[in-house]
Parts: structure tokens; sequence; C-alpha cells
């Protein structure tokens, strides 16, 4: 079959993830494309994905956006980590903050020196050789010259989608308005050929990009391309959200709050809080999910609480023909690690990285398959490791995680710290060794050994070198004012209250 070189790119669907896309392609791509994205008014997008992880910084210099004015546009506020409460045991908590951890050597990362130093009792908690995590804790913050940007955001998804939309408009994208109705592919290759609106107007496209969230309205129930179901791994498949006053100055870390059949986010903005339960059917129903969240909030309801129902797992190919599936139309794995607008943005740098101009070439759809396949297979593991490692068993859900079977790859990096204290990061992977250390032992693995080069210190040296980089971090966090009075310096929103 010939090559159809790709001149035009239709985008079905907005929020978040559709316009991320419109945004990039329209400003990087956009000289010799023509980019259009069709949405509806009356179709509301999930919106509640609000907070986010520091690999955001990669997509925002990309499209060289200013970091002050995109955060007091979309009411934003800094995140350094996620606090995790009742995870491993009720009353019991740690942070995963962002960052890295302590320095280490040649044959052994800090883990190994702290291990040695926790049996001598030199040491406190392990969060405090990491400038984030004591930030975390003492909620202060500053964005400085030079500074590695190991901080994220909590946004408000619709007005980060209203951002965005701005720059891919003022770089050409076309918005179409409207309601697609069906999905017409080619008789001869199988490939999208067009869409037509409720309207009746037909939109013709090359290469065409499936934003259209959990309905896959063109990567599965046009082109049946076949989805991975993970609900046995990640059981919880529903979530209720509502939003609420601010009662507090925000603190500079997501909540995650385990309850009974699920968790509990709590993410706070400028000028509001959101708040959601992510929970398993199984064991809870809607009204008592809806019940148990409004009994755990602070502030007034700005909202009705909304529940959205979900499936985890992946597509078995996120570009399939002449579609990329970007967003949750590619699948989903949940909220709790702030993953999902992460994987939006390695899809649509991939795509670029990638982008078929004379024409798809099926070794790159393969190659752009197998790479995001890694990606989201990475991320389920981490995932998982939180749900699994608990001592809980009070409430069938927990008993459930505890006991269930897990894939091999995450038994064997458990194993492995659990008996050497060692860790790895794959090249490309997400999450790195302090982020592995950081969860492991906040669900509870104790490492039994270190690392024997540790031994060549003598306790009175190794006692110094421990003590001089929790100094450190103490005198750099020291040196950080508070973040609400940064904040209010550095990107107060407008938005009413």
């Amino acid at each position: 079959m010939k090559k159809q070189p790709i001149k035009r790119v239709v985008i079905a669907g907005g929020g978040t993830a559709g316009w991320m896309a419109a945004a990039a392609l329209s400003k990087l791509l956009g000289k010799n494309l023509s980019v259009s994205l069709v949405e509806s008014d009356d179709i509301p997008t999930v919106g509640v994905g609000e907070a986010t992880i520091p690999t955001l910084h990669i997509f925002h210099r990309l499209l060289g956006i200013n970091e002050q004015e995109f955060m007091a546009a979309t009411n934003a506020t800094f995140k350094l980590g996620i606090k995790f409460e009742n995870w491993a045991e009720v009353g019991q908590d740690y942070i995963h903050s962002f960052g890295f951890l302590g320095q280490g050597c040649w044959a052994a990362g800090f883990q190994h020196f702290w291990l040695k130093g926790q049996q001598k009792d030199i040491t406190s908690q392990i969060g405090d050789y990491i400038p984030e995590h004591l930030a975390c804790r003492e909620g202060r913050f500053a964005v400085l010259a030079n500074q590695d940007q190991n901080h994220a955001y909590h946004l408000d998804a619709g007005l980060y989608a209203k951002f965005l939309r701005k720059i891919a408009q003022q770089h050409g994208c076309n918005r179409i308005e409207g309601k697609i109705q069906t999905v017409t592919l080619n008789d001869d290759s199988g490939h999208i050929d067009s869409l037509t609106l409720a309207s009746g107007e037909i939109i013709e496209g090359d290469l065409f990009i499936d934003c259209t969230g959990f309905r896959g309205l063109l990567i599965e129930q046009a082109l049946h391309t076949g989805f991975e179901d993970w609900s046995h791994w990640l059981p919880c498949d529903s979530a209720v959200a509502v939003q609420t006053t601010a009662t507090e100055n925000p603190v500079p870390y997501t909540r995650s709050i385990a309850r009974d059949a699920g968790w509990q986010w709590r993410i706070p903005l400028q000028n509001r809080t959101g708040n959601g339960l992510v929970f398993c059917s199984k064991y809870m129903t809607d009204d008592q999910a809806k019940e148990a969240l409004l009994a755990n909030i602070e502030g007034e309801t700005l909202n009705e609480p909304r529940v959205i129902k979900y499936k985890t797992g992946t597509r078995r190919k996120h570009w399939n023909k002449n579609c990329v599936a970007v967003g949750l139309s590619s699948g989903f794995i949940e909220p709790l690690e702030s993953t999902g607008i992460h994987l939006f943005q390695r899809a649509i740098v991939r795509l670029m990285l990638m982008f078929p101009s004379d024409g798809i070439e099926q070794a790159e759809v393969d190659e752009f398959n197998t790479q995001s396949r890694a990606d989201v297979d990475d991320i389920k593991d981490f995932i998982i490791l939180h749900y699994h490692q608990t001592q809980r068993t009070d409430t069938p859900f927990w008993r459930y995680c505890k006991n269930m079977a897990v894939p091999d790859t995450l038994t064997h990096r458990m194993a492995l710290f659990e008996s050497t204290g060692k860790v790895y990061k794959k090249a490309e992977e997400l999450f790195g060794e302090t982020s592995w250390i950081q969860v492991m032992l906040g669900q509870g693995i104790t490492p039994k050994q270190y690392h024997p080069i540790v031994d060549m210190m003598g306790d009175e040296e190794l006692q110094r070198f421990l003590d001089n980089i929790k100094n450190n971090v103490k005198k750099k966090v020291t040196n950080w004012p508070d973040v609400n009075d940064f904040i209010r310096h550095y990107c107060q929103t407008n938005i009413a209250r």
C-alpha cells in the first residue's frame, strides 16, 4: 500500500490530554501541518487529575511556558511529594518525596550507609537526608537559580486545559465544536478516513489522535484494538470527587489516606481543595463511597460529588493503524502516584520524535508501542507495591491486596531489596531508586543486610558522613521561605475563592 504523507492531524477530544497534544503539535511541528481538535461542550471531561510529578518541567520547557504565568492561571500550588497515611498500618504514615537521597559511592547507594547507621542507632528517618522530604514536613519552598527542578504542581485541570488551548490556537490549531457521531474507516487499509459529527460535518485527516477518554471512541470502538485488564492487581474501579473551600494554607504535598476499600486524595490549590475517594465497587457501593468521602473532608462543598467509573489496564496497542491513543483512551493505571499527565506527555513527545511526516512506517509504530508498554508496565509495578506490601488485614479489601499474586518483576524487586538493600532503575523507567527506597521502607520492607563496602568506614567516620549530609539538608531547607509566602509573591492567582 502506498504511504500517505501526514499533513492533517485530527485530535478527537479536548481536556488535558487533547489540549496538551494540540499545543505541542501546533507550536513545535505546526509549520507544515494542519492541526484540528474536535470537542463538544456537551461532553464533560474527567478533569480531576490535579496533581503532577516533576517531569512536567520537560513539557513546559519544550513549549516555552513561564512557570509563574502557568501557576497563576491554573490556581496552582507547589508539590514536593505525597504523604501516605494508613497504608502500611492504620495510624502509620510516611512521605514519598521528590528529589534525591543522600550520597552513595560507586558500589553502594546511600541507603546502605543509612542501614548500618540504623543498626548503630546514629541515624534519623530516611527523609532527613532528602531536602524535598524535609521541606514537605516544614512547609518550605523556593525557586532558585541553578536549582534542580525537583518540584511538581497541584493544579486545576480545567484551567490547565484552557491555558494550553490558548497556546494551541495562537499557533494555528483549529478547534471544531461538535459531537463525533461516526468514525469512517478506509475499506482497503482499515485506517480512519474521517469523523462525522452530529451536525453532519465530515472531518478528514491523515493521522488521528484519540483523546476521547475511557470510551476510546477511535482506538477501541472503531479499530477494536483490545484492552489488557489489570484489575486483579489494581482492584479499585471507581472514584468519587468533590471540591471544597480551603480551610487552611496549602501544604506542599498531596495527601493519600487509605480507607476501608480504597484511598482518599486531598489536593490543595490556592483557593480551594480537590478531594476524592478511589474505591473498589466489590467492597463499597457508590452511595457508601460518597458518604465516606463527605464525612472526611474539610470546608464547604463547591459542587455535587461526581462518581467516575474506570477499569485499570492498558490498550494492547497505543498506536494502531493511523490512530494514536493519548490519555485515558490508551489505558488507566490509577491516580495514586500522579502519573496520568506524565503518561499523556510521554505519548505526545514520543509521537513528535517519531512523527511520520512521509507516511506511517510499521517498524516505527511497533517501536512506539514497545516503548509505551514499557512505560506503563514499570509504573504499574510501582503502584501495585503500595497495595500489596501492607500489614493491613482489617477489611476484606486490604486482605485481598495483601494476599494477591503480583507480577514476577515486582516480586523480584521486593525480594532483592529485602535480602540485600539493593534497588535499581532501568534506563527509561520513571521512578528512580530514591522513590523505590522510600515506598518500600514506608510500606514496611526492612533490608536484612547492607553492602559490605560500608564497613570500610569506621563508626566515627560513618557518623560524620551521615551527620554532614543531614546538616547540609537542614541548612538548605532552612534558607527556603514558607511555601505560602513564596506563592503569594511568586505566582498568586487572581481567581476568586
